[in-house]
C-alpha cells in the first residue's frame, strides 16, 4: 500500500510541476552576459557633428541587438587629452568589459594598430582607416568608412544651384587624402548643376577651400573657423559648404542673414546639423554608422569576423533610409522647391549610374591628368586623391 501510495504522490507532484513551469522559451541568450563594445570618439559625443554621428550610431546598435551595451570616452585628440595615448585608453575600454572597440578618427590609425597587436582576443575597427589595403593589419583590425563623396557631390549641387555669385567657399579641415577627395566630390557636384542645369559657364564657377589644420577649432593651434566663415561672406561667397566636424559655418551663416546679406549654407556629417537653422541651411549629407556597427558586431557574435576594409555607400532605393543606407543627404527647409526637384533627378542619375563625376579627362590643380578621357576611378584612385581637382582654389598640401 505504501508503495502505491508514493506512486500517486509522485505523479501528483510531477503534474504539478509541469503546471507551474512559465509558457515561454527560455533563450540561451537570455543568461549569457551582454555584448559591450567601445566608442572611441576625436570630439564631444554631443557635438551636433561627426562624433555625434557615431554615438548614435553606438545607440542605434543597442536597440538593433539583444544584450548590446556601448561605453564610451569622446574627445580623444591631442588638445583635449595631452599625452594620452590610444592604447591606454583601449585599456580603460577593455577593464569595463568591451570585446569591441571602435576608432572613429582618421588620426587614431597608429594607435588603434598598436592596440590591436597588443590585445589579439579583442576586436578593432578603424572608421576612416586603411591599414587592411597596405597590409598592416593585424586579423583583428578592420576598416569601415562610408562613401561621402556622393554626399559631397549632392552639397555642391544644391550649392550651386542657390548661390547668386557664383562662389561658393568650402571649410575644410586639415588637408589628408579624405578631405582632399571629399572636397573635390563637392567641387564636382557644383560643377555639374552649374553646367548641366544652370547652363552657365564653368569659368564664372569660382570654388575656393580653406583648411583650418583639424576637424574642428583648437584655439592657439588651427584657424578659427568662424573667422574663415565670416571672410567668406565678407568676400562675395554666398554659400559656404562645411568640412568640419562642428556647427560654425551654421552660426555665421545665421548672423549675416540677420545683418542682411545673402548666406547659406551646408553643413556636414549629422543628420540633425540643420535643425534651428532653417532660414540658412540648404541641406546636410551625414553619416549613418549604425548598420555598418550592427553588421561588425554581429560578425563577432556569429563567428564570422574577417579583416576587411569596408567601404559602405547610399542605399540608392532610398538614401535616407535609417536601416540601410550609410550615407544620407535631408535637405533644408532654404532649398527651392525648384533646386529639391533638380537635386532628386541628379540622385536617381547617380544611383543608376546614368551619371558619373568621377569620370575622366579630369585634371589635378597642377595640370597632371587624375582620369584620362572615358577612364572611370577606381575605388583606390578615389580614395588616394594626391591633389585638389582643376578649377578649384585653395592648398592641396599643408607643405
Amino acid at each position: 500500500m505504501n508503495k502505491i501510495f508514493l506512486r500517486i504522490l509522485s505523479i501528483f507532484w510531477f503534474w504539478i510541476l509541469i503546471w507551474a513551469l512559465p509558457t515561454h522559451p527560455i533563450t540561451a541568450t537570455a543568461a549569457e552576459k551582454p555584448f559591450i563594445f567601445g566608442l572611441l570618439l576625436v570630439g564631444p559625443y554631443n557635438d551636433h557633428g561627426y562624433s555625434q554621428a557615431h554615438y548614435e550610431g553606438g545607440q542605434y546598435v543597442e536597440r538593433k541587438i539583444a544584450g548590446a551595451k556601448m561605453i564610451y570616452i569622446d574627445k580623444v585628440n591631442p588638445a583635449d587629452r595631452p599625452g594620452i595615448t590610444i592604447p591606454q585608453l583601449v585599456d580603460d575600454l577593455m577593464e569595463k568589459g568591451a570585446r569591441l572597440v571602435i576608432a572613429n578618427s582618421d588620426d587614431m590609425k597608429d594607435g588603434i594598430r598598436e592596440a590591436a597587436s597588443m590585445h589579439p582576443k579583442i576586436y578593432f575597427v578603424h572608421v576612416s582607416g586603411d591599414d587592411v589595403l597596405t597590409g598592416k593589419a593585424p586579423q583583428n583590425l578592420m576598416n569601415l568608412f562610408g562613401r561621402m563623396e556622393y554626399g559631397k557631390m549632392m552639397a555642391g549641387f544644391v550649392a550651386a544651384l542657390t548661390t547668386k555669385t557664383g562662389k561658393i567657399g568650402y571649410l575644410g579641415p586639415l588637408i589628408n587624402e579624405e578631405t582632399r577627395r571629399l572636397a573635390s566630390s563637392a567641387y564636382l557636384g557644383a560643377r555639374h548643376a552649374w553646367e548641366n542645369v544652370l547652363h552657365k559657364d564653368p569659368a564664372d564657377l569660382k570654388f575656393q577651400v580653406t583648411w583650418i589644420g583639424f576637424w574642428f577649432n583648437i584655439p592657439g593651434v588651427t584657424t578659427d573657423p568662424t573667422q574663415v566663415a565670416h571672410n567668406f561672406y565678407n568676400n562675395g561667397y554666398d554659400v559656404v559648404i562645411s568640412g568640419i566636424d562642428t556647427t560654425e559655418a551654421i552660426g555665421v551663416a545665421q548672423q549675416k542673414r540677420l545683418e542682411g546679406k545673402d548666406a547659406w549654407v551646408v553643413p556636414y556629417d549629422y543628420i540633425g546639423a540643420c535643425e534651428g537653422a532653417s532660414e540658412v541651411c540648404l541641406g546636410v549629407p551625414y553619416f549613418n554608422w549604425g548598420p555598418g556597427y550592427v553588421d561588425c558586431i554581429q560578425a563577432v557574435i556569429s563567428g564570422d569576423w574577417k579583416s576587411e576594409w569596408v567601404w559602405r555607400g547610399p542605399d540608392w532605393q532610398d538614401i535616407n533610409r535609417p536601416d540601410t543606407s550609410t550615407i544620407g543627404f535631408v535637405t533644408g527647409a532654404a532649398l527651392p522647391a525648384s533646386a529639391k526637384q533638380s537635386l532628386n533627378a541628379f540622385i536617381k542619375e547617380l544611383g543608376a549610374g546614368k551619371t558619373n563625376l568621377l569620370k575622366g579627362p579630369l585634371f589635378y590643380q597642377d595640370g597632371s591628368i587624375f582620369l584620362k578621357d572615358g577612364e572611370i576611378a577606381s575605388d583606390q584612385q578615389i580614395w588616394y586623391m594626391r591633389q585638389l581637382l582643376e578649377g578649384m582654389q585653395g592648398a592641396s598640401s599643408a607643405k
